[in-house]
């Protein structure tokens, strides 16, 4: 009978259930959005201006006046909801479609003066409202474009936009006063845009360089 030995009898690594992360597993990671404050300082000042018109409209017209005004902007809202909903989902969905590297090209920091041009372009020829304007401006600056771009498209589809030029402005006021105004607001959008683009940079250094 052959004697007992005591060898410690080898223990195995444990296995690695959670092993790191690689960093091209890293750099694939979608980023995260700008996160945005469902209240801040212009939703609070607005709150403070309907709470003092509501009391001065109380205070002549009584209750019947302020429920009258409440009825009648609850249908307005409702008219207004389905034009948000569907202006909010085209903004999401472009911010999702648009290549991001080459919106950064053409209207990033970088792109200069023909990042302007582009912009302006863009705005001059964007139809719709402002629930068709806001939130694609907001996607362009989710995907890659700069302030100095994107104030270029805003201000271009304020002053320059075809859509109401050719169906308000032309047969109202006439072919001579819409093509002038529309030649002396052309380069508007593009010193807006390069202004904006200066002050940005100055006042935000390190967001300007990334």
């Amino acid at each position: 009978m052959s004697p007992r030995t005591n060898a410690p009898i080898p223990l195995s690594e444990p296995p690695v259930d959670n092993p790191a992360p690689s960093s091209d597993a890293a750099e694939d990671e979608p980023r995260p959005g700008r996160a945005r404050k469902p209240v801040g300082w212009s939703v609070i000042t607005i709150g403070v201006l309907v709470a003092v018109s509501a009391t001065l409209v109380w205070r002549r017209d009584g209750l019947a006046g302020v429920l009258d005004i409440l009825t009648h902007d609850l249908g307005l809202f409702g008219g207004i909801l389905p034009r948000v909903l569907a202006g909010c989902l085209l903004g999401a969905f472009i911010s999702e479609i648009l290549p991001h590297d080459r919106v950064s090209r053409s209207l990033g920091p970088e792109s200069g003066l023909k990042g302007l041009l582009i912009g302006s372009a863009f705005g001059a020829i964007l139809p719709g409202g402002p629930f068709t304007a806001y939130p694609v401006a907001s996607a362009l600056l989710a995907v890659g474009a700069d302030f100095g771009a994107t104030i270029s498209m805003v201000v271009s589809w304020t002053l320059v936009g075809y859509g109401r030029a050719v169906a308000w402005e032309l047969p109202i006021m006439g072919a001579d006063f819409t093509l002038w105004r529309i030649m002396i607001s052309l380069p508007l959008p593009v010193l807006a845009g390069a202004f904006g683009r200066f002050v940005y940079v100055r006042m935000y250094p390190k967001r300007g360089d990334e």
